[in-house]
């Protein structure tokens, strides 16, 4: 079977669609998002917050590595679409494991992860044999996750402390090898002016990844409020956190997705921007979404009374997250700081020192209108500059 049989058309011009397929793998992934925010709720301690932030580095880590793989394979050839199918399998696997990762299924999620990342790879690298450059750099990729499959496997074997240990120098491993062009002796380093990416395919499949976090949170506050008497409080607290969604969406839909991925399209260097802008960058909307899904639900079960130190440092902390991920994407994509994302980071820090004197329902109110401040100011700045 010839290897460009695999490979996505783009001799038609605009962006690759995304495909079906792709829109049913990414399935398993708000199965994913739904076990990591269900764990921080779970475990809302110092250790809970690290282990839930390194286990989202990995799930992330899977879903955009095999987003890239799908800007140049077409999801709708039999092999790859095979592919992604087992994939979804091991991704189940790897999501249903989440819950007990650093308990007795450590091994197993391990495993499913190395799987996932080694397997993927050597498929790429052999789907793409008619493109050397391509196939070579993903043949570097594979060495790197070998690499750092030793240390999964070993942390999962491991117990405790040395199992975070292991895990998160497994993560730093991969998550430095992009920026070192995977540099692997005999092979050099891969350099990222050179990558045939399709920017606006990328960025649309990033964008369909928030709406999974979004859709979360929506699941979170609407299950939660189902479950409870409707009074007044609980009612408005429902109210200010899905405001809350709502500008997010706005933030990140309304003004920013359609500009980005115009912008990566035209760049001169689209493999770097999107290296730095949806590889790194992204998470951290995502994480700030998972976040304050978790607030949500608190506020939502106790509106009343002093907003305790986890429920404060979610509220806060959830949107701080959103916001410092729009600056940095931002500026990668458009090579400027954001104001009013900026100014936006600037009132959550206000809230921090005088959140214990408010209740959760106040704080999550005035951590909305800090989120709905922003879109606002992001609308105007945009019709401004479309006026000009």
């Amino acid at each position: 079977m010839p290897s460009r049989y695999m490979l996505r058309d783009r001799a038609s011009g605009g962006h690759a669609r995304v495909t079906y397929v792709e829109l049913f793998f990414d399935l398993v992934f708000v199965f994913a998002v739904t076990q990591l925010s269900h764990g921080l709720m779970a475990h809302p301690t110092l250790a809970g917050v690290v282990e839930t932030s390194l286990l989202l580095m990995a799930v992330w880590w899977a879903w955009i590595f095999t987003a890239w793989v799908t800007n140049w394979l077409d999801p709708e050839r039999p092999p790859v679409r095979i592919m992604l199918f087992v994939v979804m399998v091991v991704g189940m696997v790897l999501t249903m494991s989440i819950p007990k990762a650093f308990g007795e299924r450590g091994l197993i999620f391990a495993l499913a992860f190395v799987a996932i990342q080694l397997g993927r790879s050597l498929f790429t690298a052999w789907a793409m044999r008619s493109h050397p450059f391509q196939s070579r750099n993903f043949i570097r990729i594979s060495l790197w996750f070998a690499a750092s499959g030793v240390l999964w496997i070993a942390g999962g074997l491991a117990e405790n402390g040395a199992r975070l240990a292991l895990w998160s120098g497994a993560i730093a491993l991969e998550y430095i090898s992009p920026a070192l062009g995977f540099w692997t002796p005999g092979l050099g380093r891969a350099r990222a002016e050179e990558w045939d990416v399709e920017g606006g395919h990328l960025a649309e499949r990033c964008a369909l990844f928030t709406i999974i976090a979004l859709g979360e949170s929506i699941l979170v506050m609407g299950a939660t409020t189902a479950t409870l008497a409707w009074t007044p409080m609980v009612i408005a607290a429902f109210l200010a956190s899905f405001a809350g969604s709502l500008a997010m969406w706005w933030i990140y839909f309304a003004v920013t997705a359609e500009a980005a991925s115009e912008a990566i399209s035209h760049a001169k260097d689209p493999g770097r921007v999107a290296r730095v802008a949806y590889t790194y960058t992204h998470l951290l909307p995502i994480a700030g979404i998972i976040v304050t899904a978790v607030a949500d639900e608190w506020t939502i079960h106790h509106p009343l009374g002093h907003a305790d130190l986890k429920t404060a440092a979610a509220l806060i902390g959830g949107p701080f997250l959103f916001l410092l991920g729009g600056l940095l994407f931002k500026q990668a994509v458009f090579r400027r700081w954001s104001p009013s994302l900026g100014g936006g980071l600037l009132a959550l820090a206000v809230l921090a020192p005088i959140s214990p004197m408010l209740s959760p329902l106040m704080l999550s109110i005035a951590t909305t209108l800090v989120l709905v401040g922003v879109s606002v100011w992001e609308s105007v700045a945009l019709k401004a500059k479309a006026s000009d």
